[in-house]
C-alpha cells in the first residue's frame, strides 16, 4: 500500500530548539520575564530560588498525558496575582519567548515537505507543546518559519487534550488529512513520544537517527536524516506501485 501522508514532529526534527543543559538558563529566563510583564521588580536570590524551584515541581506532565494547560501553571506559580484575560496571553507569551528565540529551523525540512507535496503525498506536523503551551502560539511560530503553509495539517497536544504518546493527537491528523494509519508514517526524534506514540495509533515510525538508541523498539525504522525519510517514501511508494510492498526496514 502506497503511503499517502507523512506526518512529522516539530522540535528538533524540523525545527532545534534548546539542548537540555541549557534548561535551567532559559526556566530563569522565562521566569523572569513573567515576572517583568506582572510589573514585579526583581526578587532577590532566596526568592527567586524558592520560584525556581516551584517551578522545577511543575516541569513535569500527568501520568495520564491529559495536558496540563501553561495558563494553569503560571497561575499556580504567580498565585498572589490576578490576571484576566489579556494579561495571562501576555504571561503566557513572556514565558515563551525565550524557547523560541533559541530556534533554529532544519534547511532540510521546506525543501522535503515541498517535494512531498509535489509527489502528491500529504503531510501535516504533530506535536507537544513545552508545558501546555496554547497552539495559536505554537502556530504562529511555525507560521515565522514558512511551515504552516508548507503542510496540509497541524495538530498540537493541547488541540485535543492528550500529549503524545496518547494517540489522541495521530488520529485527530489521519482526520484532517482524511486518510487511514496504514497509509502514513510519523517521523520524529524520541523514541517513547514518537516511537511508541505512533505505533499505538497504528502509524509506522520513522526515527531519526540523531536520538537513535541501541534499545529502540524493535524493527523501528531509522532514517539518517530528512532527505533519507524522503528517500525512503519515494523508493516504498515506487516499489508499491510496481508490485507488493516491501517490508519496511
Amino acid at each position: 500500500m502506497p503511503i499517502r501522508a507523512v506526518l512529522f514532529d516539530l522540535g528538533n526534527t524540523l525545527v532545534s530548539y534548546y539542548q537540555p543543559a541549557d534548561f535551567m538558563s532559559l526556566l530563569r529566563r522565562s521566569l523572569d520575564a513573567c515576572l517583568s510583564t506582572l510589573g514585579h521588580s526583581p526578587l532577590g536570590r532566596e526568592a527567586q530560588t524558592a520560584l525556581v524551584h516551584q517551578a522545577l515541581e511543575m516541569n513535569q506532565e500527568r501520568a495520564d498525558l491529559a495536558v496540563w494547560p501553561l495558563e494553569e501553571r503560571l497561575r499556580v506559580l504567580f498565585s498572589h496575582y490576578t490576571p484576566d484575560t489579556t494579561l495571562t496571553e501576555r504571561l503566557c507569551g513572556a514565558f515563551l519567548e525565550p524557547i523560541l528565540s533559541t530556534a533554529r529551523i532544519s534547511r532540510d525540512a521546506l525543501p522535503v515537505l515541498t517535494n512531498l507535496k509535489r509527489s502528491g503525498v500529504k503531510t501535516a506536523i504533530v506535536s507537544n507543546t513545552p508545558w501546555g503551551s496554547s497552539g495559536r502560539a505554537w502556530r504562529l511560530e511555525l507560521a515565522r518559519h514558512g511551515l504552516l503553509a508548507a503542510v496540509d495539517g497541524v495538530v498540537f497536544c493541547v488541540d485535543v487534550g492528550w500529549r503524545k504518546p496518547h494517540p489522541s493527537p495521530f488520529r485527530r491528523a489521519l482526520e484532517m488529512l482524511d486518510v487511514s494509519a496504514k497509509e502514513a508514517v510519523f517521523v520524529g526524534d524520541d523514541p517513547v513520544w514518537d516511537v511508541e506514540g505512533a505505533n499505538g495509533a497504528g502509524l509506522r515510525p520513522i526515527l531519526l537517527a540523531g536520538r537513535a538508541h541501541q534499545d529502540n523498539p524493535a524493527q523501528v525504522t531509522v532514517a539518517a536524516s530528512l532527505p533519507d525519510v524522503l528517500a525512503k517514501i519515494e523508493h516504498w511508494n515506487s516499489t508499491a506501485n510496481a508490485g507488493p510492498q516491501p517490508a519496511f526496514a
